[in-house]
């Protein structure tokens, strides 16, 4: 069961939400596989740069497209140990801890994508080789990559301008505590998640309490996150099921960044409690419900975007590859023509066509004007 029953309001809240899930799901069900694919790939850039950003990394989601690119020639494992010093080569010399956390995100949302089902009955061993995963890359984080915690992990707030310092949660304590808790709750999801007809309640409360127990050392935020996903996508709603892998979540939350810790820390006032039923969960279903609907209408916006790059010309194709291969960097015409050889005229309307279908932005005037990649 629930460790709460949702109100009278909520509940028809959700069954709306229901109807958008099912219109949306059947507007999907004729999908070519080449723009499945498109959509699928746009929510794992999306989602991975937002849920590294909402932890302070500094990658965007442009940038997070030319990485996955990258990483994805021969798509083994070990690619980005291969690509490194090249990747690192073509980003600010200060964003090597970012990259890293990127591709790990990157690993552990691209293995629930492919798996979420094969997670059934759910583990404390797959929870934990997501956590390892996450933080593969990063070697100063080895010693505790995977493992639960071993020494507190208070999180806190401070006020630069006053030097107040104010306990955002204060989780589990490391050692039999937190191992006993994340034993009944993996027991409690894997009891329960056929136990109501709204999915998004039981998800809510699964990784609430995972983040308020913060098992981990480092990372909870982005594997609870991750496991968010991972349990819409194991649901037994199947148009939510089927929706999930197009829909960047993540993306809304991090629009929404202060709401979002405002309302975690409301449920449970900082404190973590070993009964669950003490939490007051339903603001944060209240806010998973938001960021859900508008996730919804994103995948709209996709697909017309999906639709807009078949209709480019190859010399608009070509120009817009050329940013993608330098992410960072504001190009002028000029820096266009050479790298792509193509007549200044052309290249002067190709930059148009792809600023007034948004695939550009156009920075600045006259002879300073600069263009730069939107995704």
């Amino acid at each position: 069961m629930l460790s709460f029953e949702p109100s009278v309001k909520l509940e028809k809240a959700l069954k709306q939400l229901q109807g958008q899930v099912v219109n949306a799901a059947a507007g999907l069900s004729t999908l070519e596989p080449a723009e499945a694919q498109y959509l699928n790939r746009c929510a794992l850039v999306s989602n991975v740069g937002a849920s590294t950003r909402i932890e302070n990394a500094l990658l965007t989601d442009a940038e997070v497209e030319w990485v996955d690119t990258t990483l994805s020639v021969d798509g083994r494992v070990t690619a980005f140990e291969q690509h490194k010093a090249f990747i690192l080569d073509k980003l600010s010399k200060d964003r090597e801890r970012s990259v890293e956390e990127v591709v790990g995100c990157r690993e552990v949302l691209a293995t629930v994508y492919a798996q979420a089902r094969d997670f059934v009955p759910l583990t404390e061993m797959v929870i934990r080789g997501l956590h390892h995963d996450l933080l593969r890359f990063y070697p100063q984080a080895s010693p505790y990559a995977g493992a639960y915690k071993t020494s507190p992990n208070r999180v806190i707030s401070k006020n630069h301008a006053t030097g107040e310092v104010r306990t955002v949660l204060d989780p589990a304590a490391p050692g039999i505590i937190t191992e006993t808790a994340m034993a009944e709750l993996v027991a409690w999801y894997n009891a329960n998640r056929h136990e109501t007809p709204w999915p998004l309640l039981v998800a809510t409360e699964f990784v609430f309490r995972f983040l308020a127990i913060h098992p981990f050392q480092d990372g909870n935020g982005r594997i609870g996150r991750a496991l968010f996903l991972l349990a819409l996508l194991q649901s037994d709603d199947a148009p939510l099921a089927t929706l999930m892998p197009y829909v960047a979540l993540d993306r809304r939350i991090e629009q929404n960044r202060a709401k979002y810790y405002a309302v975690l820390h409301e449920v449970s006032q900082g404190q973590f409690h070993a009964d669950p039923a003490q939490y007051h969960y339903e603001p944060l279903v209240w806010f998973f419900l938001k960021m859900l609907e508008g996730a919804l209408r994103d995948v709209a916006h996709y697909r017309e975007r999906y639709a807009r790059l078949q209709k480019l010309s190859e010399a608009t194709a070509t120009v817009l590859q050329s940013f993608k291969l330098q992410p960072e960097q504001r190009l002028r015409v000029n820096d266009i023509v050479i790298a792509t050889q193509l007549p200044r005229r052309t290249v002067q309307y190709a930059l148009k066509t792809l600023t007034d279908q948004g695939f550009l932005q156009r920075l600045g005037q006259g002879a300073g004007v600069r263009y730069q990649l939107v995704f």
